[in-house]
């Protein structure tokens, strides 16, 4: 049985609010957040799979943890602009955690959706990580391409945040499980504010198990869904973006789907 603790630190490091449980912490915070606020939990193990609701307004994310303590930074400012603007917003906020259920774990469901990811590696599950953002602007950012807003019409701040590729050609974008899971496709929403959006007629998608697959793509702002096979991999890459003709300078890529199931742990 797991134990958890939830907690408020403001920027000094000091405890505005706490919460502790058992398989389960529920956290009621009745002020504004400032800026330099951390949410904090601890668990008395590692290599948990979670349900993390930090804020009511973004919604609760099933995250495979490896750490035992993750830090959350309340986010300010041009940070927030891709999250909806109802998110850590006003009072009063209501928090949870609780381990998931072995139903939910074993499920078939979207591997890669992980609506706390942050720009920094915290051993929280699933992680996407780019080798380039357009500007470093929080609405370009790497984690928008995995935070389940599927909206692909138009470009900007929530719900419109896009992975953008700052008009690189070696641009690529990885989703990280932290552990190996079993896969079998992959759902491209590229994003389609045409005609401000260019749109790539060729990826490449790369696993951690050393095979690669060409894929060709039209100019849509239907889902491209790729079958990839059963594969056990622990990291997918989408890379080698190749343009169209079009004019525009500005493909991007809105949201990135990872579909399959979580390994049984005889077979990890």
């Amino acid at each position: 049985m797991a134990e958890f603790t939830l907690k408020i630190l403001d920027g000094n490091g000091n405890a505005a609010a706490c919460g502790k449980g058992e398989d389960a912490v529920r956290l009621v915070y009745n002020e504004e957040y400032a800026e330099g606020d951390r949410i904090v939990l601890e668990a008395s193990e590692k290599g948990l799979h979670v349900w993390l609701q930090f804020d009511d307004a973004v919604g609760a994310a099933l995250c495979f943890l490896k750490t035992d303590r993750l830090c959350f930074t309340i986010p300010f400012g041009e940070k927030r602009s891709g999250y909806s603007p109802r998110a850590f917003a006003g009072k009063p906020h209501y928090l949870y955690v609780k381990t998931a259920g072995e139903d939910e774990i074993r499920s078939y469901r979207n591997l890669a959706v992980n609506v706390y990811d942050q720009h920094e590696d915290l051993l929280c599950y699933p992680h996407a990580h780019a080798n380039t953002e357009t500007r470093g602007e929080a609405v370009f950012a790497a984690r928008n391409a995995i935070d389940g807003i599927c909206e692909n019409r138009s470009h900007g701040v929530w719900p419109y945040e896009s992975w953008g590729i700052n008009r690189r050609d070696d641009a690529e974008i990885t989703v990280d499980f932290g552990r190996e899971v079993e896969a079998d496709t992959v759902v491209l929403y590229t994003r389609a504010d045409f005609p401000h959006d260019n749109w790539w007629k060729q990826v490449t998608l790369s696993f951690s198990d050393g095979t690669s697959l060409d894929w060709t793509i039209e100019k849509s702002v239907l889902p491209h869904r790729i079958p990839i096979g059963k594969k056990r991999i622990s990291w997918v890459k989408l890379g080698r973006l190749i343009k169209s003709e079009d004019p525009s300078p500005f493909p991007a890529l809105s949201q990135i789907e990872v579909y399959g199931r979580e390994l049984p742990a005889e077979e990890l």
